[in-house]
């Protein structure tokens, strides 16, 4: 990294210190984050509004296909950035070129939505250029690092060539106009591919990534997503007032979407990410792919209570129940991808286990009751409370498991 942080000169990249004391996110990093606030916006939007016109298949398949495009683009940059971070004009300008990439990718995700609905073919055009944009950039990133930094020259040499490869995979893809069977066909393998990357080229030796700068940056990626989940719940609640102004019901709404938000980013970082990853680095790649469901499944809340503000300004045509399970599974989904990861990291913890069954079961009743006619507000009060009662148990005596796991990893770490 530069020494004079006046100045943004020429710096060689050759790879950061992976103990670096105090190391934290950058503000391009923050800034480059914001692109991506954009893009969970619009996947999130899209995504409530199939699920709300009853068109389930399509808007699923276009926010796996969009959510996998975005995730997985940041997270190469994410752990490029903690190994090679030089913060010189040339890294600032390279990464302005991958922030184009990722605005490119959300302006073709609408009319990639409409596409599916129309049945006839895939209109991804625009989200592969900005994907093989921000790919092409990170492969430029990738050579110059070759050039820099001599010790680790085959690893980056092996990154940039397997890049360069499945991009034209990519290419192709953007050229060759097919129908939506034939198109998914052709980039589930290319996505096997993206992320058989860092496995080949890490084979023989690993990147001077920093364990705590990367916990850092996936919790920050996590609060964005948890953003799209407060803009579903102020519509929601907007619904609620514009129908019938402010009520008791109102204020169980806010509540409710506010509650959820906030129950997910306390149950996230109940998970010592840092200290974990610091002390098993061979687990980054389960941690690194791990949260890619686990950020999905975030925004996928974000669209369920975008849902359930089409439900309440009946411009829904699916049921309650329909609708308060468009957030329950989400949400169970996150849990329970959270609890693996955190068994993975920390070994299994039955206080954490029993909790997220309570909660898997809780959410269930919750679309048990609207479908019985309970309404979506106190439907998603009663998600709250499942989430509530999942941080009290885990205060209560969450903490001994986890600091016991960790005394267990600092002595088998010598």
């Amino acid at each position: 990294m530069s020494t004079n942080p006046l100045r943004h000169a020429l710096s060689r990249m050759g790879g950061r210190d992976p103990y670096e004391k105090h190391r934290t996110a950058t503000p391009l990093e923050l800034f480059f984050d914001l692109t991506f606030v954009i893009a969970f916006s619009v996947a999130a939007n899209q995504l409530a509004h199939n699920v709300a016109e009853a068109h389930f298949g399509a808007g699923l398949l276009g926010f796996c296909y969009a959510m996998f495009a975005v995730i997985w683009a940041w997270v190469n940059f994410t752990w490029f950035a903690s190994a090679y971070d030089t913060d010189d004009w040339v890294f600032r300008v390279v990464t302005m070129v991958q922030m184009l990439g990722v605005l490119i990718l959300a302006m073709g995700i609408e009319p990639m939505f409409h596409s599916l609905l129309e049945g006839d073919h895939v209109n991804n055009v625009a989200i592969l250029i900005g994907y093989i944009v921000m790919r092409l950039a990170l492969v430029f990133q990738w050579l110059r690092a070759a050039r820099q930094d001599p010790g680790r020259k085959e690893i980056c040499l092996r990154y940039a060539r397997y890049l360069a490869v499945v991009q034209v995979g990519w290419i192709l893809a953007l050229v060759v106009d097919t129908d939506v069977l034939t198109t998914f066909l052709l980039a589930a393998p290319l996505f096997v591919l993206e992320m058989s990357v860092p496995r080949l080229a890490e084979r023989k030796a690993s990147t001077p990534w920093h364990a705590h700068h990367i916990a850092e940056r996936y919790g920050l990626l996590a609060i964005i997503a948890l953003g799209e989940c407060l803009i579903g719940a102020i519509e929601t609640l907007r619904a609620i007032v514009a129908l019938h102004g402010w009520s008791l019901e109102a204020a169980v709404v806010g509540l409710g979407g506010t509650g959820l938000a906030f129950g997910m980013w306390w149950i996230y970082f109940i998970l010592p990410s840092g200290k974990s990853l610091h002390l098993q680095r061979h687990r980054s790649y389960l941690f690194g792919y791990g949260h890619m469901i686990i950020f999905a499944a975030i925004a996928a809340t974000g669209a369920g209570l975008h849902v359930a503000a089409y439900f309440i300004d009946h411009e829904a045509h699916i049921s309650a129940a329909a609708t308060i399970a468009w957030i329950a599974v989400p949400v169970a989904i996150f849990k329970v991808s959270l609890t693996l990861l955190y068994t993975a990291m920390l070994g299994p913890d039955k206080h954490v286990l029993w909790s997220t069954g309570m909660v898997a079961a809780v959410l269930a009743g919750s679309v048990a009751l609207a479908a019985a006619g309970v309404s979506v507000p106190l439907c998603m009060l009663v998600m709250v409370l499942a989430l509530g009662v999942s941080i009290a148990l885990d205060e209560r005596s969450g903490h001994k498991g986890r600091a016991a796991a960790l005394r267990r990893l600092e002595a088998a770490a010598g």
